[in-house]
């Protein structure tokens, strides 16, 4: 196994340092051994670093910059992460237990999004706005000044990456509340802000209990816009807690993702769309493609597929999975493949039919088999809260009317998916299902230049895309009286 060092710091002003909460063991989901000890950051840290991301803001360091110039450290924290992709790759495996080449693509993914923003810095452009001759009127943005940014465990590099460059972009600075369950990956973000030559107190990284870091660092009055990746409970206490110091956030929270699939579909493509829609990353996905509603004339075949795909995959250490192909890793911890296992369980008494897995692997980590779901009513549980795992419910439907409305049948709408090779059918399902990211014939169609973002209890804002740098500033309007 890949040697760790056994304890890690927090990132405050530029320094290493211990945390005030103690420690917290970071356990290697593909084992259930200890991996290393983590800081723990209390009140007081979470109090410094957004004290030394005021002072980096108020001194003006990076608004002044010329765009260019910041948009080129930006950059250049990319290709920081890209020349440490393995170090770096190695660790998060470990530690969240992905597969190994999962880890790269995400290392990679998260390195495009410091290329992609550090060259939108420059072109964010306020506008003159006509109002006669005897005014001179135009904007322009600013940036909030601390950006807090609470990251989820299932992403952390690179959700890591799709703020803290958008927030740095744009001239803000930024305090990055790592999960507990995996932070020891964060730390090269430190190191890249240090390589770059980003002043220091520009960008923190730490460690806490959500409890107590995080829901200091979401109340703390000198906190200018927060971004949280995570769940819906989670999101409303931190949305709660701002709206005291009349604070904007973006919520990226939770879904329950529909893919229409109706009777004209390449079933041969979209068994690529299983395994990456629902298996990828053990199914540990926002946006997952967790529920497949199938026209009744194609559901048997879609079931078979399915079954297939997730016998097919081999599943173990992540560690040990380096190539791209039909393999798992575990889920990342043990409290979270058991509260899977017990809402298949539940499922099951429903009325549901466990087509395959939904047992815990007689190996030692958090592992849970592939599991597909058949029977499954739209009312049940199972396709209505989010499982956060490897499981997949499939749904069977009649015409499209009831398909959109099954799809559009929960409190969420971070994405959805329609899978048919009639164009027009297609079109009025993306204008007809509530979400704020519709796939056609690709799951996880799209890149960092796509906006991405829910509607209902998905939350609100958007990241990715031009639109997500807007969640950065704040426009300011100058009227010129001209005598």
């Amino acid at each position: 196994m890949t040697r760790v060092k056994p304890y890690w710091q927090n990132y405050i002003d530029g320094a290493w340092v211990d945390g005030g909460a103690g420690r917290v063991e970071v356990i290697n989901p593909g084992s259930g051994d200890v991996l290393a000890e983590h800081a723990l950051a209390d009140e007081t840290d979470v109090d410094r670093a957004v004290h030394a991301a005021k002072r980096v803001h108020e001194s003006g360091a990076l608004p002044a910059m010329r765009p260019v110039e910041r948009g080129r450290m930006v950059q250049a924290m990319g290709r920081y992460l890209l020349d440490h992709i393995d170090e770096v790759a190695r660790i998060l495996t470990l530690e969240q237990g992905k597969p190994l080449w999962e880890a790269q693509h995400e290392i990679a993914g998260a390195a495009r999004y410091f290329e992609y923003y550090g060259n939108q810095a420059e072109t964010l452009e306020g506008r003159s706005i006509p109002l006669g001759s005897g005014y001179f009127d135009f904007t322009h943005y600013e940036p909030y000044g601390v950006s807090a940014q609470i990251i989820p465990w299932n992403f952390p590099v690179e959700m890591t990456a799709r703020s803290l460059s958008a927030g740095l972009a744009t001239g803000n600075a930024c305090v990055v509340k790592t999960p507990e369950l995996t932070p020891l990956s964060s730390w090269v973000f430190a190191d890249a802000a240090e390589a770059v030559g980003l002043p220091k107190g520009a960008v923190n990284v730490l460690c806490g209990w959500g409890h107590q870091a995080g829901a200091v660092l979401s109340a703390h009055k000198d906190v200018n816009q927060i971004v949280f990746t995570g769940s819906v409970k989670t999101g409303i206490a931190i949305a709660t807690a701002a709206a005291q110091n009349v604070v904007p956030c973006v919520l990226e929270l939770g879904g329950k993702s529909a893919a229409i699939v109706y009777d004209d579909v390449d079933l041969d493509a979209f068994e690529i769309d299983i395994r990456q829609g629902i298996f990828k990353n053990a199914g540990q996905v926002c946006s997952a493609m967790s529920r497949v509603l199938v026209h009744q004339n194609r559901h048997d075949d879609v079931v078979d597929r399915a079954v297939k795909i997730a016998k097919s995959l081999s599943v173990g250490p992540g560690s040990e999975r380096v190539e791209a192909g039909l393999n798992m890793g575990p889920m990342v911890s043990m409290a979270q493949r058991d509260r899977a296992v017990a809402m298949v369980a539940e499922a099951e008494r429903q009325g549901a039919n466990i087509a395959t897995g939904g047992r815990r692997m007689n190996i030692p980590g958090a592992f849970l088999e592939p599991t597909v779901l058949t029977d499954v009513s739209p009312e049940m549980t199972i396709a209505q809260e989010e499982v956060f795992g490897p499981v997949l419910s499939i749904i069977p439907f009649q015409d499209e009317s009831q398909a959109i409305e099954i799809a559009n049948g929960t409190e969420y709408g971070l994405v959805g998916g329609v899978f048919t090779r009639d164009l027009d059918r297609a079109t009025r399902a993306a204008q007809r299902i509530r979400a704020g990211q519709i796939f056609v014939n690709q799951w996880f169609a799209g890149g960092v230049e796509t906006p991405f973002g829910g509607y209902g209890k998905s939350g609100y804002g958007r990241e990715k895309g031009r639109e997500a740098l807007l969640n950065y500033v704040q426009t300011k309007n100058v009227a010129i009286s001209i005598k």
